[in-house]
Protein backbone atom coordinates (compact mmCIF):
# COMPACT_ATOMS: atom_id res chain seq x y z
CA UNK A 1 0.00 0.00 0.00
CA UNK A 2 1.16 3.36 -0.54
CA UNK A 3 0.76 6.69 0.84
CA UNK A 4 1.38 11.01 -0.17
CA UNK A 5 3.89 12.38 0.67
CA UNK A 6 2.08 14.51 3.12
CA UNK A 7 1.36 11.38 4.98
CA UNK A 8 5.06 10.30 5.19
CA UNK A 9 6.40 13.34 6.32
CA UNK A 10 3.47 13.46 9.01
CA UNK A 11 4.62 9.67 10.05
CA UNK A 12 8.57 10.41 10.15
CA UNK A 13 8.37 13.38 11.54
CA UNK A 14 6.46 11.70 14.49
CA UNK A 15 9.75 9.19 14.33
CA UNK A 16 11.50 12.50 14.94
CA UNK A 17 12.84 13.25 10.82
CA UNK A 18 13.37 17.10 10.41
CA UNK A 19 11.02 17.79 7.87
CA UNK A 20 9.37 20.99 6.77
CA UNK A 21 6.11 22.70 8.20
CA UNK A 22 3.35 22.45 5.23
CA UNK A 23 0.08 22.00 5.03
CA UNK A 24 -2.10 19.30 2.85
CA UNK A 25 -4.86 21.37 0.82
CA UNK A 26 -8.30 19.79 -0.54
CA UNK A 27 -9.92 22.52 -1.55
CA UNK A 28 -9.17 25.52 -3.77
CA UNK A 29 -10.48 27.98 -1.17
CA UNK A 30 -8.19 26.31 1.87
CA UNK A 31 -5.39 27.43 0.03
CA UNK A 32 -4.81 30.97 1.52
CA UNK A 33 -5.25 29.76 4.75
CA UNK A 34 -2.35 27.07 4.63
CA UNK A 35 0.37 29.46 3.05
CA UNK A 36 -0.25 31.89 5.55
CA UNK A 37 0.05 29.22 8.78
CA UNK A 38 3.49 28.71 7.03
CA UNK A 39 6.59 30.74 8.23
CA UNK A 40 6.88 31.95 3.97
CA UNK A 41 8.51 33.97 2.10
CA UNK A 42 9.19 31.13 -0.17
CA UNK A 43 6.22 28.20 -0.55
CA UNK A 44 6.64 24.74 -2.44
CA UNK A 45 3.24 23.78 -3.72
CA UNK A 46 2.97 20.07 -4.63
CA UNK A 47 0.75 17.46 -6.88
CA UNK A 48 -0.20 15.15 -4.36
CA UNK A 49 -0.44 11.30 -6.73
CA UNK A 50 0.88 7.87 -6.53
CA UNK A 51 3.50 8.45 -9.41
CA UNK A 52 7.36 10.09 -9.08
CA UNK A 53 8.50 12.62 -11.42
CA UNK A 54 5.89 14.96 -10.72
CA UNK A 55 8.29 18.17 -11.11
CA UNK A 56 8.71 17.33 -14.17
CA UNK A 57 5.42 16.46 -14.75
CA UNK A 58 3.10 17.97 -17.38
CA UNK A 59 -0.95 18.36 -16.73
CA UNK A 60 -3.01 17.50 -19.70
CA UNK A 61 -4.94 20.36 -19.58
CA UNK A 62 -2.34 23.47 -19.46
CA UNK A 63 0.07 24.57 -22.44
CA UNK A 64 3.27 22.56 -22.81
CA UNK A 65 5.12 25.08 -21.39
CA UNK A 66 3.16 25.62 -17.94
CA UNK A 67 4.85 24.55 -15.21
CA UNK A 68 4.78 20.75 -13.74
CA UNK A 69 3.38 19.61 -10.76
CA UNK A 70 6.05 20.96 -8.07
CA UNK A 71 6.32 24.40 -7.85
CA UNK A 72 8.01 27.26 -6.40
CA UNK A 73 5.72 30.00 -5.25
CA UNK A 74 7.16 33.98 -3.67
CA UNK A 75 4.33 35.06 -2.29
CA UNK A 76 0.23 33.93 -0.75
CA UNK A 77 -1.22 35.25 -4.12
CA UNK A 78 1.19 32.83 -6.19
CA UNK A 79 0.06 29.92 -3.80
CA UNK A 80 -3.07 30.57 -4.51
CA UNK A 81 -2.99 30.67 -8.26
CA UNK A 82 -0.92 28.17 -8.38
CA UNK A 83 -2.89 26.04 -6.81
CA UNK A 84 -6.45 27.59 -8.35
CA UNK A 85 -4.15 25.94 -11.58
CA UNK A 86 -3.29 22.79 -10.26
CA UNK A 87 -6.05 21.07 -8.10
CA UNK A 88 -8.41 19.04 -10.38
CA UNK A 89 -6.40 18.88 -13.36
CA UNK A 90 -4.59 16.17 -15.03
CA UNK A 91 -1.26 15.32 -14.20
CA UNK A 92 1.00 13.18 -16.71
CA UNK A 93 4.58 11.98 -15.41
CA UNK A 94 6.59 8.80 -16.43
CA UNK A 95 4.93 6.82 -14.32
CA UNK A 96 1.34 7.97 -14.42
CA UNK A 97 1.37 7.06 -18.47
CA UNK A 98 -0.22 8.79 -21.19
CA UNK A 99 -3.84 8.97 -19.05
CA UNK A 100 -2.02 10.42 -16.24
CA UNK A 101 -3.57 11.00 -12.66
CA UNK A 102 -6.23 13.91 -11.47
CA UNK A 103 -4.36 16.07 -8.55
CA UNK A 104 -7.41 15.73 -5.74
CA UNK A 105 -4.89 16.44 -2.99
CA UNK A 106 -1.96 19.56 -2.98
CA UNK A 107 0.28 19.75 -0.13
CA UNK A 108 2.03 23.28 0.15
CA UNK A 109 5.29 23.30 2.09
CA UNK A 110 7.80 25.69 3.38
CA UNK A 111 10.26 26.45 1.25
CA UNK A 112 14.17 25.61 1.43
CA UNK A 113 17.55 26.91 1.17
CA UNK A 114 19.30 23.84 -0.75
CA UNK A 115 23.29 23.72 -0.53
CA UNK A 116 23.00 20.08 -1.87
CA UNK A 117 20.65 17.15 -2.72
CA UNK A 118 21.06 13.44 -1.45
CA UNK A 119 19.84 10.29 -2.08
CA UNK A 120 18.43 7.73 0.36
CA UNK A 121 15.95 4.72 0.75
CA UNK A 122 15.42 1.86 2.84
CA UNK A 123 14.51 -1.90 1.10
CA UNK A 124 14.50 -5.30 2.14
CA UNK A 125 18.03 -6.32 0.37
CA UNK A 126 16.34 -10.65 -0.33
CA UNK A 127 20.51 -10.95 -1.79
CA UNK A 128 21.79 -10.74 1.88
CA UNK A 129 18.15 -11.48 3.39
CA UNK A 130 18.25 -7.71 5.41
CA UNK A 131 16.86 -4.08 5.51
CA UNK A 132 19.67 -2.20 3.72
CA UNK A 133 19.86 1.50 3.02
CA UNK A 134 20.63 2.56 -0.40
CA UNK A 135 22.57 5.84 -0.55
CA UNK A 136 24.12 8.26 -3.46
CA UNK A 137 25.52 11.70 -3.83
CA UNK A 138 23.40 11.98 -7.15
CA UNK A 139 20.15 13.10 -5.18
CA UNK A 140 17.27 14.37 -7.01
CA UNK A 141 17.71 12.16 -9.90
CA UNK A 142 16.11 8.85 -11.24
CA UNK A 143 17.94 6.28 -9.08
CA UNK A 144 17.35 4.47 -12.46
CA UNK A 145 20.14 6.60 -14.22
CA UNK A 146 22.51 6.95 -11.74
CA UNK A 147 22.52 3.24 -11.55
CA UNK A 148 23.15 2.92 -15.28
CA UNK A 149 25.44 5.68 -15.64
CA UNK A 150 27.43 5.85 -12.36
CA UNK A 151 26.64 2.63 -10.49
CA UNK A 152 30.07 3.30 -8.59
CA UNK A 153 28.01 6.35 -7.09
CA UNK A 154 25.58 3.97 -5.24
CA UNK A 155 26.33 2.84 -1.89
CA UNK A 156 24.36 -0.38 -0.15
CA UNK A 157 24.60 -0.95 3.37
CA UNK A 158 22.64 -3.79 5.06
CA UNK A 159 21.65 -3.50 8.52
CA UNK A 160 22.37 -6.40 11.09
CA UNK A 161 18.52 -7.05 12.61
CA UNK A 162 19.78 -7.78 15.98
CA UNK A 163 21.87 -4.53 16.46
CA UNK A 164 20.07 -2.22 14.76
CA UNK A 165 22.22 0.55 13.23
CA UNK A 166 25.48 1.00 14.40
CA UNK A 167 28.05 3.72 15.04
CA UNK A 168 29.66 1.99 12.31
CA UNK A 169 26.63 1.88 10.09
CA UNK A 170 26.33 5.53 10.58
CA UNK A 171 29.85 6.09 9.70
CA UNK A 172 29.86 4.54 6.37
CA UNK A 173 26.56 6.14 5.73
CA UNK A 174 27.94 9.68 6.62
CA UNK A 175 31.16 8.96 4.37
CA UNK A 176 28.86 7.61 1.48
CA UNK A 177 27.22 10.96 1.18
CA UNK A 178 29.90 12.86 2.27
CA UNK A 179 28.41 14.39 5.26
CA UNK A 180 30.30 16.56 7.64
CA UNK A 181 29.85 19.20 10.84
CA UNK A 182 26.05 19.57 12.05
CA UNK A 183 25.08 17.27 8.73
CA UNK A 184 26.73 14.20 10.18
CA UNK A 185 25.17 15.06 13.22
CA UNK A 186 22.06 15.12 12.12
CA UNK A 187 22.76 11.77 10.20
CA UNK A 188 23.72 9.97 13.50
CA UNK A 189 19.88 10.77 14.15
CA UNK A 190 18.44 10.51 11.05
CA UNK A 191 19.56 7.12 10.05
CA UNK A 192 18.82 5.29 13.36
CA UNK A 193 14.79 6.62 13.39
CA UNK A 194 14.59 6.30 9.81
CA UNK A 195 15.29 2.57 10.20
CA UNK A 196 13.02 2.02 13.12
CA UNK A 197 10.02 3.51 11.74
CA UNK A 198 10.83 1.23 8.47
CA UNK A 199 10.81 -1.81 11.12
CA UNK A 200 8.22 -0.68 12.99
CA UNK A 201 5.64 0.04 10.32
CA UNK A 202 6.19 -2.56 8.27
CA UNK A 203 7.02 -0.81 5.23
CA UNK A 204 8.59 -2.54 2.03
CA UNK A 205 10.36 1.04 0.77
CA UNK A 206 11.04 3.83 2.04
CA UNK A 207 12.56 6.94 -0.23
CA UNK A 208 13.62 10.24 0.32
CA UNK A 209 14.93 11.55 -2.66
CA UNK A 210 16.07 14.20 -2.28
CA UNK A 211 17.33 14.37 1.70
CA UNK A 212 18.48 17.65 1.75
CA UNK A 213 21.83 19.88 3.26
CA UNK A 214 20.70 23.44 3.37
CA UNK A 215 22.81 25.76 3.17
CA UNK A 216 23.34 26.68 6.95
CA UNK A 217 24.14 22.95 7.30
CA UNK A 218 21.31 20.87 8.34
CA UNK A 219 19.37 18.34 6.93
CA UNK A 220 16.01 18.13 5.64
CA UNK A 221 14.22 15.60 4.42
CA UNK A 222 12.72 17.17 1.32
CA UNK A 223 10.49 14.39 0.16
CA UNK A 224 9.52 11.12 0.76
CA UNK A 225 7.89 8.00 -0.93
CA UNK A 226 6.84 5.22 1.68
CA UNK A 227 5.01 1.87 0.64
CA UNK A 228 4.16 -0.71 3.39
CA UNK A 229 3.59 -4.50 3.10
CA UNK A 230 0.09 -5.21 2.70
CA UNK A 231 0.08 -8.83 3.97
CA UNK A 232 1.42 -6.86 7.60
CA UNK A 233 -1.16 -4.33 7.30
CA UNK A 234 -3.44 -5.93 9.83
CA UNK A 235 -0.84 -4.33 12.89
CA UNK A 236 -1.25 -1.06 11.61
CA UNK A 237 -5.01 0.24 11.75
CA UNK A 238 -3.54 3.76 11.83
CA UNK A 239 -1.83 3.21 8.55
CA UNK A 240 -5.02 1.52 6.17
CA UNK A 241 -6.67 4.98 7.60
CA UNK A 242 -3.95 7.04 5.19
CA UNK A 243 -5.24 4.81 2.28
CA UNK A 244 -6.03 7.21 -0.72
CA UNK A 245 -8.75 4.68 -3.05
CA UNK A 246 -8.66 7.30 -5.55
CA UNK A 247 -5.39 6.44 -6.33
CA UNK A 248 -6.04 3.13 -7.54
CA UNK A 249 -7.60 1.12 -10.08
CA UNK A 250 -10.74 0.05 -9.16
CA UNK A 251 -10.52 -3.53 -9.96
CA UNK A 252 -7.21 -4.17 -7.89
CA UNK A 253 -9.94 -2.41 -4.93
CA UNK A 254 -12.30 -4.99 -6.09
CA UNK A 255 -9.68 -7.92 -6.05
CA UNK A 256 -8.56 -6.98 -2.50
CA UNK A 257 -11.80 -7.61 -0.77
CA UNK A 258 -11.15 -10.96 -1.98
CA UNK A 259 -7.70 -11.38 -1.30
CA UNK A 260 -6.51 -11.85 -5.08
CA UNK A 261 -3.11 -10.51 -6.33
CA UNK A 262 -4.70 -8.49 -9.17
CA UNK A 263 -2.39 -6.23 -11.29
CA UNK A 264 -4.38 -4.66 -14.19
CA UNK A 265 -1.98 -4.10 -17.30
CA UNK A 266 -2.25 -2.70 -20.91
CA UNK A 267 -3.16 -5.62 -22.91
CA UNK A 268 -6.52 -7.39 -24.21
CA UNK A 269 -6.00 -10.97 -22.98
CA UNK A 270 -7.53 -11.66 -19.42
CA UNK A 271 -5.20 -14.18 -17.38
CA UNK A 272 -6.96 -16.01 -14.38
CA UNK A 273 -4.09 -18.51 -12.72
CA UNK A 274 -3.01 -20.00 -9.41
CA UNK A 275 0.27 -19.47 -8.41
CA UNK A 276 3.06 -15.74 -9.20
CA UNK A 277 5.36 -18.05 -11.14
CA UNK A 278 3.18 -19.60 -13.32
CA UNK A 279 0.71 -16.24 -13.78
CA UNK A 280 3.97 -14.74 -14.97
CA UNK A 281 4.83 -17.33 -17.57
CA UNK A 282 1.25 -17.59 -18.83
CA UNK A 283 2.01 -13.67 -19.43
CA UNK A 284 5.26 -13.89 -20.77
CA UNK A 285 3.81 -16.92 -23.24
CA UNK A 286 0.95 -14.58 -24.33
CA UNK A 287 3.69 -11.99 -25.42
CA UNK A 288 5.29 -14.99 -27.22
CA UNK A 289 2.61 -15.17 -29.75
CA UNK A 290 2.40 -11.87 -30.68
CA UNK A 291 -0.30 -10.69 -27.51
CA UNK A 292 -0.55 -8.26 -24.38
CA UNK A 293 -1.94 -9.78 -20.99
CA UNK A 294 -4.72 -7.32 -19.86
CA UNK A 295 -3.95 -8.31 -15.65
CA UNK A 296 -1.64 -10.55 -13.10
CA UNK A 297 -4.08 -12.41 -11.67
CA UNK A 298 -3.13 -15.12 -8.69
CA UNK A 299 -6.51 -16.73 -7.57
CA UNK A 300 -3.80 -18.43 -5.25
CA UNK A 301 -3.44 -21.97 -3.23
CA UNK A 302 -6.30 -23.03 -1.69
CA UNK A 303 -9.03 -20.47 -3.60
CA UNK A 304 -12.55 -21.13 -3.00
CA UNK A 305 -15.33 -21.26 -5.80
CA UNK A 306 -16.69 -18.11 -4.50
CA UNK A 307 -12.89 -16.25 -4.90
CA UNK A 308 -12.73 -17.98 -8.35
CA UNK A 309 -16.06 -16.62 -8.97
CA UNK A 310 -15.16 -13.34 -7.99
CA UNK A 311 -11.94 -13.23 -9.92
CA UNK A 312 -13.75 -14.13 -13.17
CA UNK A 313 -15.62 -10.83 -12.98
CA UNK A 314 -13.18 -8.40 -11.88
CA UNK A 315 -11.87 -10.00 -15.60
CA UNK A 316 -15.20 -9.32 -17.14
CA UNK A 317 -15.63 -5.96 -16.06
CA UNK A 318 -12.34 -4.75 -17.96
CA UNK A 319 -13.43 -3.52 -21.41
CA UNK A 320 -10.05 -3.99 -22.95
CA UNK A 321 -10.14 -7.47 -22.12
CA UNK A 322 -10.58 -9.51 -25.59
CA UNK A 323 -10.24 -13.10 -24.75
CA UNK A 324 -9.96 -14.73 -21.23
CA UNK A 325 -7.25 -17.76 -20.45
CA UNK A 326 -7.76 -19.69 -17.09
CA UNK A 327 -4.47 -21.60 -16.54
CA UNK A 328 -4.65 -23.68 -13.60
CA UNK A 329 -2.09 -26.24 -12.30
CA UNK A 330 -4.05 -28.42 -9.68
CA UNK A 331 -1.97 -28.78 -6.63
CA UNK A 332 -3.67 -27.66 -3.08
CA UNK A 333 -6.07 -26.07 -5.59
CA UNK A 334 -8.49 -28.17 -7.34
CA UNK A 335 -9.25 -28.15 -10.88
CA UNK A 336 -13.03 -28.96 -9.73
CA UNK A 337 -13.42 -25.80 -7.73
CA UNK A 338 -11.77 -23.58 -10.46
CA UNK A 339 -14.07 -25.34 -13.08
CA UNK A 340 -17.45 -24.73 -10.90
CA UNK A 341 -16.40 -20.94 -10.10
CA UNK A 342 -15.55 -20.53 -13.82
CA UNK A 343 -19.08 -22.22 -14.70
CA UNK A 344 -20.45 -19.87 -12.36
CA UNK A 345 -19.36 -16.73 -13.21
CA UNK A 346 -19.98 -17.08 -17.01
CA UNK A 347 -23.69 -18.05 -15.96
CA UNK A 348 -23.95 -14.98 -13.99
CA UNK A 349 -22.32 -12.30 -15.99
CA UNK A 350 -22.00 -13.70 -19.19
CA UNK A 351 -19.82 -14.54 -21.78
CA UNK A 352 -19.03 -12.25 -24.58
CA UNK A 353 -15.36 -12.99 -25.09
CA UNK A 354 -13.49 -15.85 -26.32
CA UNK A 355 -12.86 -18.31 -23.28
CA UNK A 356 -9.75 -20.87 -23.17
CA UNK A 357 -8.89 -22.97 -20.29
CA UNK A 358 -6.39 -25.20 -19.57
CA UNK A 359 -6.10 -27.20 -16.44
CA UNK A 360 -3.61 -30.03 -14.97
CA UNK A 361 -3.18 -32.00 -11.78
CA UNK A 362 -5.66 -33.07 -9.00
CA UNK A 363 -9.35 -33.50 -9.96
CA UNK A 364 -8.37 -32.33 -13.31
CA UNK A 365 -10.83 -35.11 -15.23
CA UNK A 366 -13.08 -33.90 -13.07
CA UNK A 367 -12.91 -30.34 -13.53
CA UNK A 368 -12.59 -30.95 -17.09
CA UNK A 369 -15.88 -33.03 -17.09
CA UNK A 370 -17.60 -30.01 -15.55
CA UNK A 371 -16.63 -27.73 -18.05
CA UNK A 372 -17.31 -29.97 -21.02
CA UNK A 373 -20.87 -30.81 -19.59
CA UNK A 374 -21.64 -26.92 -18.57
CA UNK A 375 -22.97 -26.30 -22.15
CA UNK A 376 -20.88 -23.42 -22.01
CA UNK A 377 -18.57 -22.16 -25.50
CA UNK A 378 -14.90 -22.74 -23.55
CA UNK A 379 -12.05 -23.85 -25.60
CA UNK A 380 -10.15 -26.53 -23.95
CA UNK A 381 -6.89 -26.63 -24.39
CA UNK A 382 -4.06 -29.51 -23.56
CA UNK A 383 -1.05 -27.77 -22.33
CA UNK A 384 -0.21 -24.11 -21.63
CA UNK A 385 1.39 -23.96 -25.41
CA UNK A 386 -1.97 -25.07 -26.57
CA UNK A 387 -3.72 -22.72 -24.51
CA UNK A 388 -1.70 -19.56 -25.61
CA UNK A 389 -1.94 -20.32 -29.22
CA UNK A 390 -5.40 -20.69 -28.81
CA UNK A 391 -6.26 -17.31 -27.10
CA UNK A 392 -4.19 -15.58 -29.35
CA UNK A 393 -6.00 -16.94 -32.18
CA UNK A 394 -9.48 -16.03 -31.02
CA UNK A 395 -8.47 -12.82 -29.84
CA UNK A 396 -6.70 -12.06 -32.97
CA UNK A 397 -9.16 -13.69 -35.52
CA UNK A 398 -7.47 -15.46 -37.42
Amino acid sequence: MNIHEYQAKQLLKGFGAPVAEGVPVFKANEAEAAAKALPGPLYVVKSQIHAGGRGKGKFKELPADAKGGVRLAKSIEDVVANVNEMLGSILVTKQTGAAGKQVNRLYIEDGADIDRELYLSLLVDRSVGRVAFVVSTEGGMDIEAVAEATPEKIITVAIDPEQGVTADDVKKLNAALKLDGDAASDGEKLFPLLYRAFVEKDMSLLEVNPLIVMKNGRLRVLDAKVSFDNNALFRHPDVIELRDTTEEDEKEIEASKYDLAYVALDGNIGCMVNGAGLAMATMDIIKLYGAEPANFLDVGGGASKEKVTAAFKIITKDPAVKGILVNIFGGIMKCDVIAEGVVAAVKEVGLQVPLVVRLEGTNVELGKKIIRESGLNVTSADDLDDAAQKIVKAVKGN
